[in-house]
This record gives C-alpha cells, sequence and structure tokens, in this order.
C-alpha cells in the first residue's frame, strides 16, 4: 500500500498535519467563507454514508456536489482525488432507500459519469472523482465493473478504483477474497479500500494502493488520553492520530511535529532530520500536484 490517509473530523488539520487526510465533504461544506490551505496531498469523502443514512438517498445534487469539490480543488489546493455519489448496498443501507443492489450499482455508475461530465463547466483541471466498484458479494463487484464498461468507463485507465461496502465486514477473509477476485479482472487495477482498520490493513492491505481510515479515533476512545493532552478524549486528537499512523507505516524524526512522523509516500511532511544522515542535516520537500507522474514528493535543493 503506497498511501493510507488518516481520516478527521477536522477540516482544519489539512493547514496543520502535513500527512495525507480524508476529510467529509458534509464538514467542509460548513466552511461558507475561508477555507484551509493544504499543506499535503488529501481526498475527499462525499458523505454518502451519512447522506444515505439521513435521508434514504442523495439530497446534495451532482451539479452542488461539483461546484464545492472545483472550490475545494481551487481554494484548498493538493486535491488527490474526490470520492463519487456512490450508494453503499449495505444490508441496513438497502432497507433504508427500498432499493436493490442492482439500482444502487446503477446509481454508482451513472453518477459517476455524470460528474465527470460537469467537471469540465467548472475547471480546467483534471477530473479528481474516483470511481467505485460498489457490490456485496464477489459476482455483484464484476457485474459492477461490467456496468462501468457499458458506460463507456476504462476501469484500468483512471488512477485509482474505489472498493464500496466492505468497511464493515472487514475482520472476515471475506474482503481480501473480494479484492482478490477483482484483480484477478485486472491484475493492475489501483485499488483504493474505504475505512480500513487495523485488522484489514492487515488481512489485505498489500493488496491495495491506498487506503483510508477512521480506526485511530475509535482506538483513542477505548484508551487514556495522551500524557499532556487536555481535551476529555483524544478522539479527536491530531497528535494521536500522527502516533497511530505512525505505528503502522513507520516515519522519521519531523520538525514540523517535533518527533517521529509517518510523513508520506517515503517523504516527510516538512523538514526533517533522517537517523541515517545523523546531525542535523535536514531537506524539504515539494509535494506533487494531481496528474503529476512523480510518484513522490521532490526533494527540494537547498
Amino acid at each position: 500500500m503506497e498511501v493510507l490517509y488518516i481520516g478527521s473530523h477536522e477540516p482544519s488539520w489539512i493547514g496543520r498535519a502535513g500527512i495525507p487526510l480524508f476529510i467529509s465533504h458534509r464538514r467542509l461544506a460548513r466552511l461558507k467563507r475561508t477555507l484551509p490551505t493544504a499543506i499535503a496531498p488529501w481526498a475527499l469523502d462525499s458523505g454518502g454514508f451519512s447522506e444515505l443514512a439521513l435521508f434514504g438517498g442523495w439530497k446534495t445534487t451532482a451539479l452542488e456536489y461539483v461546484a464545492a469539490v472545483a472550490r475545494y480543488d481551487r481554494e484548498i489546493g493538493k486535491l488527490d482525488w474526490a470520492a463519487g455519489q456512490d450508494w453503499m448496498v449495505e444490508h441496513e443501507m438497502l432497507a433504508r432507500t427500498g432499493k436493490t443492489v442492482l439500482e444502487h450499482q446503477r446509481l454508482t455508475v451513472d453518477n459517476y459519469v455524470e460528474l465527470c461530465r460537469l467537471w469540465g463547466d467548472f475547471s480546467d483541471a483534471s477530473c479528481p472523482f474516483l470511481p467505485t466498484i460498489q457490490g456485496y458479494q464477489i459476482s455483484e463487484y464484476k457485474d459492477c465493473m461490467t456496468m462501468y464498461a457499458d458506460a463507456g468507463v476504462d476501469l484500468g485507465g483512471v488512477p485509482l478504483v474505489g472498493v464500496g461496502s466492505v468497511c464493515r465486514r472487514q475482520h472476515t477473509d471475506d474482503i481480501r477474497a473480494v479484492f482478490e477476485s477483482i484483480l484477478e479482472t485486472d491484475p493492475e487495477l489501483p485499488l483504493h479500500g474505504y475505512g480500513v482498520k487495523n485488522r484489514g490493513l492487515a488481512i489485505y492491505g498489500e493488496l491495495l494502493c491506498s487506503a483510508d481510515s477512521l480506526a485511530w479515533s475509535f482506538n483513542a476512545r477505548k484508551n487514556p488520553r495522551l500524557p499532556g493532552c487536555t481535551h476529555k478524549s483524544c478522539s479527536n486528537c491530531m497528535l494521536w492520530a500522527l502516533r497511530w499512523r505512525r505505528n503502522i507505516i513507520g516515519g522519521a524524526w519531523c520538525s514540523r511535529h517535533g518527533e517521529w512522523c509517518p510523513g508520506y509516500a517515503g517523504a516527510y511532511c516538512g523538514d526533517f532530520v533522517a537517523p541515517a544522515l545523523g546531525a542535523d542535516r535536514t531537506a524539504a520537500v515539494r509535494w506533487p500536484a494531481r496528474g503529476d507522474a512523480t510518484a513522490e514528493p521532490v526533494p527540494l535543493a537547498s
């Protein structure tokens, strides 16, 4: 896995954390005036689970969503990608919407096509929307892939493909079988796992190109707060999130955070001291823009 995005309820972290974040549109939409300026790449959660659970369908129109994403891309910057307005197919979601798996899949595919079509009306930048394969059984995921092909979408030609309806059942080997089956169809397909927790990372993390996780917050709720923290719980604590991520992917000493930091794609969020180099030798990095062929941040000349 190349990138682990940390889920956060705090949009301000975009300008403070210095690591890849996964932030909900429902949170950012509350900021009518000033948006944070990103200091590291981040991805946008469309807020689909909340929207379907609250309203039994999408209240936010595709046009409204595209306009919002264009604003975030322009004003916040460093947006890696934005999730589409997909329709999850967990049993509770089907019960809430009153629709079938097939209907949810068709709505998901149709929405992705519409978002991509509308994007050019708002921005000249590369389209950031992520197609998501929805299903519950393995055969349903394959059916959804066929639906994308029938709609003229080449999943092998996009930078990243989401796999939906997995986060609430990832403690079993069923999800690994889902990812393996998708990759049997196209071994080079770059997959993103939504809402992956520790156990999920252990079971199928090597099959993913990226994942997002809010598991650190659940972990914090079950444990005493960190020494020096004054809030009641560290469930919204950036320091806890950084340390949780560090424990997953490692890191080096970071001058921005004053401790070991996981950084991004093999580099770090600011000036850092690499133990192998010793002394106070530091380096800064330039984050690659969306669509840049550069796989990793580029060291800046001193």
